[in-house]
């Protein structure tokens, strides 16, 4: 009763001597006001300048665009900027993480602190479809870093806030709470997956800034807004970006990956044949030697359900999934062999240049070099009694576009070969002379 007391006479004491204004300013000083003030110096607003052609009269047409070079001349070039944000992940490095799409095209990036410092800084490495790229920036030392945190960690439901630059506007802060996670979502490049959601507002110029939990740390890259809805964004949750971001500093790119297996969905007769339950999953077809797959003794007829413990819907998911991973992750593969579970642990392999390139022409039957005159890819040897046969290409035929993904390099369709080696039916936009039109190749 005597130490009750005593405590009671010394808060009192304190309330008389203490300014009442510090009180009430300690109780404004919520978890979100220091998160801010701890991350804030860490977060910069990014200016990528780039060079584009002029605009053409035909900006969808190849042929258009040849005609009016032919006769007119190439367009004059013209300065463009992009506006972002980005977030200082090693302050004695000076890297900072951003979106790649950001800075994509970008001749000069400069950086602005919040203190209103600008910098120079040059590309360590960038990813499109992961949406990631490392920069540094040139002639600072000491600079402050942000705390990494733990994206498995998340809790649907709780606080987080997101600092960036949306429209011009330095380090805007904006609170929310985590809505959902590992959502999938459609972009320019194709299906994306892990996702985190949002309703902290997201808006242009957000791209690349931080997504942070209540204590101030990293758990996300803001990267996405849905162009219909309000109050929904997106983020990509930072365990994946860590592993992304190294592969980045030691290499420049992300190296893709595959498992060296083959399948595809399963429908009601295939349910049926093999005993299923549902339809869900993706039937392996086929493995190849050599590979994670057939090491790990994968093989035909084995019922891919799950991966990581999360259930698989069909094949789309599936490369959708994986395009999440990098090589230096261990995949949890949940497979029905026999009507019994079977649960094996693998690492994915990656998927050289090579390699690639040989199953382009085995699946597809299609050779290909780099356009000499320009963007595309050529044709150079079609496969005899291979899809592309049976589709009319030719030697010589000029691949534009694969499925929704535009190509500058022969490299760019083996790319796309990636995103849909496993479709049934994959969509080519070819040009053969003055004509343009669409090719389907059938497996």
């Amino acid at each position: 009763m005597r130490r009750s007391t005593g405590l009671l006479a010394l808060m009192l004491i304190v309330c008389l001597v203490a300014p009442a204004s510090a009180y009430v300013d300690e109780l404004r000083r919520t978890p979100v006001v220091k998160a801010v003030e701890s991350v804030s110096p860490s977060v910069v607003s990014i200016t990528a300048i780039s060079r584009k052609q002029g605009r053409s009269v035909f900006p969808n047409d190849p042929i258009g665009r040849l005609f009016q070079e032919r006769f007119f001349g190439r367009l004059p070039q013209r300065s463009a900027s992009s506006l972002g944000s980005g977030v200082i992940i090693d302050g004695r490095a000076g890297l900072v993480l951003t979106n790649a799409h950001v800075i994509s095209g970008a001749e000069t990036i400069t950086v602005r602190l919040t203190d209103g410092r600008d910098f120079k800084a040059e590309m360590i490495g960038s990813d499109p479809d992961f949406d990631l790229a490392v920069l540094r920036i040139k002639d600072a030392k000491n600079l402050p870093g942000v705390k990494m945190g733990d994206s498995d960690d998340i809790l649907i439901g709780e606080t987080v806030i997101a600092i960036g630059n949306p429209y011009g506007f330095s380090h805007t802060v904006t609170t929310g709470v985590i809505s959902a996670l590992n959502r999938t979502i459609s972009t320019d490049r194709g299906r994306s997956g892990n996702f985190i959601q949002t309703d902290a507002a997201i808006n242009p110029g957000n791209s690349g800034g931080p997504l942070l939990n209540i204590n101030g740390e990293l758990i996300g890259i803001n990267t996405a807004i849905h162009a219909k809805g309000e109050g929904i964004g997106f983020a990509i949750p930072i365990n994946k970006a860590k592993a992304v971001v190294a592969e980045l500093i030691s290499t420049g790119h992300v190296a893709p990956i595959w498992l060296g297996l083959f399948g595809q969905s399963i429908d009601q007769d295939m349910a049926l044949y093999f005993n299923l339950k549902s339809v869900n999953g993706m039937i392996v077809t086929d493995t190849f030697p050599d590979t994670p797959a057939q090491a790990a003794g994968i093989k035909a007829g084995d019922v891919l359900v799950g991966m990581n413990g999360r259930s698989l819907r069909d094949v789309d998911e599936y490369l959708t999934r994986l395009r999440g991973h990098t090589r230096g992750e261990y995949l949890m593969l949940n497979l029905l062999r026999d009507g019994k579970r079977v649960d094996i642990r693998i690492k994915p392999a990656v998927m050289s240049r090579k390699t690639a390139t040989a199953l382009v022409a085995k699946v597809w039957g299609l050779r290909l070099k780099d356009n000499p005159r320009g963007v595309g890819a050529v044709i150079t040897q079609v496969g005899k009694g291979s899809p592309a046969e049976k589709a009319h290409l030719q030697p010589g035929d000029l691949v534009h576009q694969i499925g929704n993904r535009s190509l500058r390099t022969a490299d760019g369709l083996l790319a796309g070969y990636l995103n849909s080696r496993m479709a049934s039916t994959v969509v080519l936009k070819v040009q053969r002379g003055r004509g343009l039109y669409w090719v389907k190749l059938r497996r």
